[in-house]
């Protein structure tokens, strides 16, 4: 399974780093301003290459004369981040020339042990193209010229990072997955228990547990057999809504726990029972259902509540208005502190990971869904009554089919949404993300 590269921009401040960010990530979501040091904070986000995808984070301006409180924390934030990077692009005005500033920080740069690319911006500007010579003295390799404004010179930009953030070839899923093992992924939002819950499913106080939020920084494996199988357990990192991501570890934290996402057939999304389920919390689920992920949704903290079987209503109803995705996912309600309901879990985690990769039959599977076109057919397209002829898997780990009709176009959400439940209702894929795809048939 491939791992997402991350690149990091550096720079001083008002050289158009978010500008960039913004570009590169066809997004609006980095804050744009003439002032400098608007950029605060560290910004992530995902940007599209012919060659995949990279994660992308926006720094702050970096200063090295401490004349401000903040210089010290961004520099920090910075630091932090260039330890996940494999590759920074080193910001620089090529309006304004070569500044003693970027030569401190260049100075800094190379003392971090990772690649780095000199990008001279503003190239649309006169004569910036010829001035971009001057930034060879930083000794850094030739400068890429480019508009992060009006997007000129973007190609030549991936291009010189290629070398670094190459991915190969996607394998498939279902070869590198260990049948004996299912990689869980622990993720929430911070402070909802998730390293409790991890001491107390591998019954050892191998990791932090502190109340204070975000403690845990990094990311701890933790392997434990039982019958025969394995349960690989990822405690990830608390994931934040990235705007509110204002501390360098935090920011940090974000991308080792979409990493971990990577890496996980399973996710145990934890909510806190006493705050109930809010709209983080479906932001970090929808990060897992959108990476084909199983999902068990966890409830903890279930000994502070008394009124049990009113809560549990409450709790059905937020889960169909707020987690739709997760309306067929098992649900748990459980105590870390305690312990109290945690060995429901490995039964759970072992069916989810096993349904996850089976192959069904091709016998079954057309017979599954000739009966459900045929209970319920789609809207007839134009004149043509909608006719179904054969149905293929095509992926497992997460499971994926192909229905072969005369239709020219798929019918509309809701019966797709139909063959999906049906599905996952008749081969037992309860909080497994499957996807339905109608082919017409090739003439």
């Amino acid at each position: 399974m491939r791992r997402q590269p991350v690149v990091v921009i550096v720079g001083r401040p008002n050289v158009g780093k978010s500008t960039l960010f913004n570009r590169l990530t066809k997004s609006r979501r980095a804050l744009v301003h003439d002032l400098p040091g608007v950029t605060r904070d560290r910004i992530i986000g995902d940007a599209a290459y012919h060659g995949g995808v990279v994660t992308l984070i926006d720094t702050g301006g970096l200063l090295f004369d401490d004349s401000d409180d903040f210089l010290p924390l961004i520099r920090s934030q910075a630091d932090m981040a260039l330890r996940e990077a494999d590759a920074v692009l080193f910001l620089l005005d090529g309006y304004s020339g070569l500044m003693p500033e970027d030569e401190e920080i260049a100075a800094w740069l190379r003392s971090q042990n990772v690649p780095v690319i000199p990008v001279v911006n503003k190239g649309d500007r006169g004569g910036v193209e010829v001035q971009a010579s001057e930034f060879y003295s930083l000794g850094m390799g030739d400068p890429v010229v480019v508009s992060a404004e009006h997007g000129m010179g973007l190609a030549e930009l991936w291009d010189a990072l290629e070398e670094y953030i190459r991915q190969p070839e996607i394998e498939d899923e279902e070869d590198e997955a260990d049948p004996k093992e299912a990689r869980i992924a622990i993720i929430g939002r911070p402070n909802v228990g998730k390293s409790s819950l991890l001491n107390r499913l591998i019954g050892d106080e191998r990791v932090l547990v502190s109340n204070v939020p975000g403690t845990t920084r990094d990311s701890v494996d933790a392997v434990l057999t039982q019958d025969g199988f394995r349960y690989r357990f990822v405690d990830t990192a608390g994931i934040r809504r990235k705007g509110k991501t204002e501390k360098g570890p935090e920011v940090l934290s974000v991308v080792m726990a979409r990493r971990q996402l990577e890496r996980a057939h399973l996710c145990l999304l934890l909510v806190d029972a006493v705050e109930g389920i809010t709209n983080q919390d479906a932001h970090i689920g929808g990060y897992a259902w959108e990476g084909g992920r199983g999902l068990i949704l966890i409830v903890n903290k279930w000994d502070l509540i008394e009124d049990r079987a009113r809560m549990r209503a409450e709790f059905e109803d937020m889960v169909a208005r707020q987690l739709k995705f997760m309306r067929h996912s098992p649900v748990l309600y459980l105590s870390a502190l305690t312990g109290k309901g945690v060995r429901k879990l490995f039964p759970i985690m072992r069916r989810m990971h096993e349904a996850r990769g089976r192959k069904v039959p091709t016998s079954d599977l057309n017979r599954l869904l000739s009966e459900a076109w045929e209970r319920r057919p789609p809207p007839v397209q134009g004149r043509k009554e909608p006719r179904f002829y054969y149905a293929t898997q095509v992926q497992s780990s997460p499971p994926a089919f192909v229905l072969f009709t005369n239709l020219n176009q798929e019918p509309h959400f809701s019966y797709m949404r139909y063959l999906e439940n049906t599905l996952r209702v008749q081969l037992g894929l309860e909080g497994i993300p499957i996807r339905v795809m109608i082919r017409g048939r090739k003439k």
